[in-house]
């Protein structure tokens, strides 16, 4: 959600500094697809040993998969890293188009 918003401030800026919609879109996403990319990726590898149900016991020096305590969490973990993995092609892909396209409606409107 905070990328979507700051995908959409970076436009509105650039598009304030007299850029069409094209151009700041294209600038726009230049400047953010890495750390979009950075934030998604570092969050879904975080959450796969979760999805991936293992356990790292610190006590007893063992790995183990499919405990009790793993299982309790991987199907949430499982959604989140799977609804941000959708939440973060939504951001890079459809964001910039219905902004466009919006844009475009704006430049003819002030040019009518």
């Amino acid at each position: 959600m905070n990328n979507n918003i700051v995908l959409i401030d970076t436009y509105n800026l650039l598009r304030k500094q007299g850029m069409k919609a094209e151009e700041a879109i294209l600038r726009t996403g230049a400047q953010r697809l890495r750390p979009v990319m950075l934030t998604t990726i570092t969050t879904i590898l975080g959450l796969m040993p979760m999805v991936l149900s293992t356990n790292i016991d610190l006590f007893n020096h063992r790995l183990e998969i499919g405990g009790p305590t793993a299982q309790w969490w991987n199907q949430l973990s499982t959604s989140i890293a799977g609804g941000l993995a959708f939440a973060t092609l939504l951001t890079l892909v459809l964001t910039p188009c219905l902004l466009v396209i919006a844009g475009r409606r704006q430049d003819r409107k002030m040019a009518q």
